[in-house]
């Protein structure tokens, strides 16, 4: 078996290489990142000087999360991502992780069942053209995120997402990456912040708050451009009224989970990070 071993900042060119040149997406900045977050796990496998595997763990408080496990073609079947991916368990079970969460592929789905992982919720990803403008009565309440809104986003992604990610929400909330819809009392009703890989965080409270930060996000896009949603399937009115909207169903993935049972609330998830970091 190839050596297991921490991912480190030489190690990203390589590791970006082996997953593009099998054509699973350019992950340059995202394993750039890993390897500069403490919260972050990065693993590699490493066969004569050759990286052969991949994996990233992120602990957000008591929620571990697990994905980016990525196998060369060369060595699949022979339990490697079955290896890198209990290392990785166990180095976020050492860190205080009560409850992992993973998204699945097909592939994968078999594998994480034999590892005590089960299905939990789907993510529902849709897809819509952006505005040239607001639509006519739209609200325009959400503006561009300040420091000073740090502490009600976090607030209200503890209360969403049901973890710690204070951490992501202070890497990447700048003015010129992150919106807020503040509410009437001063907190924050919902925030988007874009990840420098893509995506876009989203979390809101209500259907209308997360219309407004969509809308925002649409406008900014532009005609020509596209708008990428994530919601969970226990989101079924916000499912139909974005699709009455004008999106579009794109693909679904399962999640899932192992361990304790999470306090959170996946109606008020309306964007990720990514799969490896929530």
């Amino acid at each position: 078996m190839p050596v297991l071993r921490p991912m480190l900042p030489s190690d990203v060119d390589a590791a970006t290489e082996m997953i593009l040149s099998n054509d699973w997406g350019v992950r340059r900045d995202f394993l750039a990142f890993a390897t500069s977050q403490p919260a972050c796990t990065p693993m590699v496998a490493e066969s004569d000087g050759a990286i052969v595997g991949t994996g990233v763990g992120t602990l957000n408080g008591a929620v571990g999360w697990i994905g980016t496990i990525f196998v060369d073609p060369g060595w699949r079947g022979q339990g490697l991502g079955r290896a890198i991916t209990q290392s990785i368990i166990d180095r976020l079970d050492s860190g205080g992780a009560r409850t992992l969460v993973l998204v699945a592929t097909a592939d994968g789905r078999r594998l994480y069942s034999t590892m005590g992982f089960e299905v939990q919720t789907r993510y529902r990803i849709l897809e819509a053209p952006g505005f040239a403008t607001l639509p006519a009565g739209a609200p325009n309440a959400v503006r561009a995120f300040r420091p000073d809104d740090v502490d009600g986003m976090v607030a209200l992604d503890r209360i969403g997402s049901g973890e710690e990610r204070g951490h992501l929400i202070r890497r990447f909330a700048t003015p010129d990456t992150a919106k807020v819809l503040p509410g009437p009392d001063g907190s924050v009703d919902g925030f988007v912040i874009r990840a420098p890989w893509g995506g876009g965080a989203t979390v809101a409270r209500s259907f209308d708050a997360a219309t407004a930060i969509i809308d925002e996000r649409r406008v900014k896009a532009g005609p020509e451009g596209r708008v990428r949603v994530g919601l969970l399937q226990e989101n079924e009115d916000g499912l139909a009224r974005l699709e009455a909207a004008g999106f579009t169903p794109q693909w679904a993935a399962p999640r899932m989970v192992r361990g304790e049972p999470m306090a959170w609330h996946p109606e008020w998830i309306w964007g990720q990070f990514n799969h490896a970091i929530g």
